[in-house]
C-alpha cells in the first residue's frame, strides 16, 4: 500500500466504525472467556496505553512499528508489542501516555506525530491493565533510537497485516498459561499474539473497510 493511499483514506480511518470486541476476540485462544466489564471494573485495572504508529519506508510504502520487549523478570518479558506502557500521574491524558512512551522508547518526538483516532480499550488479564491504543502517523520515516527497555525494532509493511494468510496459530507456553494453541499473526518469521494481536485485529478490520 502506497503511503500517498494511506494518507489518503486518513479521515475514512477516522469515521469508519470499530470492531472492537468482535474484531479483538478473533485473535484470542479459545480459553479465554469474554469478561464482563462489572467484573474488570471490579479488579481495578491499571491504565496504559500504545501508539500504532504508521509512516512511509525508504519505498514509499505503509509501514507500522513494533517492538520486541527486553527480557526481564515479568509477565510479558520478550513479547512482541507496540511502544507504551503505564499511565503516569504526569500525564494529561492516556494518549499522551502512548506519545511520551513512544518517545522514551523509540526516540519519535511527541510532537512529531498526527494522531488518527483511538482505538477501543483492551483488557489484559494477566497483568491486570487496561489499554488504549492510539494510531498515529508520521509523513516521512522516523530515525528509531530504542531504549534499554527494547530489545529490537520491527517495522510491517500494511499489506502484510491485511493479508489473511498471515493469520495463523502457535503452540505456545508461558509463565501464566501451559502449552496451549493460541491465534496470532506471524510477520517475517515474527510471531505476533495476545493483546498486540487483538489490537491488530482490529486495526486489520479498520482498514479493509477503506480497501
Amino acid at each position: 500500500m502506497k503511503f500517498s493511499y494511506f494518507k489518503n483514506q486518513i479521515h475514512q480511518i477516522k469515521s469508519a466504525p470499530l470492531g472492537g470486541l468482535e474484531s479483538q476476540f478473533k485473535l484470542v485462544p479459545e480459553l479465554r472467556i469474554k469478561i464482563s466489564e462489572e467484573k474488570i471494573k471490579k479488579s481495578n485495572p491499571r491504565k496504559a496505553a500504545v501508539m500504532a504508529l504508521f509512516y512511509p519506508d525508504e519505498n514509499n510504502k505503509t509501514t507500522f512499528l513494533l517492538t520486541q520487549r527486553a527480557s526481564y523478570n515479568g509477565t510479558h518479558s520478550a513479547q512482541i508489542s507496540f511502544p507504551g506502557g503505564k499511565y503516569d500521574k504526569i500525564d494529561n491524558s492516556l494518549q499522551q501516555t502512548a506519545l511520551r512512551e513512544l518517545e522514551e522508547e523509540v526516540g519519535v518526538a511527541q510532537n512529531s506525530v498526527e494522531i488518527i483516532r483511538q482505538l477501543s480499550d483492551t483488557y489484559i488479564p494477566p497483568s491486570n491493565f487496561m489499554v488504549t491504543p492510539f494510531i498515529g502517523f508520521l509523513d516521512e520515516k522516523p530515525i528509531l533510537t530504542p531504549n534499554e527497555e527494547v530489545a529490537k525494532l520491527i517495522e510491517i509493511e500494511a499489506k502484510a497485516l491485511l493479508n489473511d494468510e498471515n493469520v495463523s496459530s502457535v503452540v505456545l507456553e508461558t509463565s501464566y498459561m501451559k502449552e496451549i494453541e493460541v491465534p496470532c499473526f506471524k510477520f517475517y518469521n515474527h510471531i505476533v499474539w495476545g493483546a498486540t494481536a487483538m489490537m491488530l485485529s482490529e486495526i486489520k478490520d479498520l482498514m479493509k473497510e477503506i480497501e
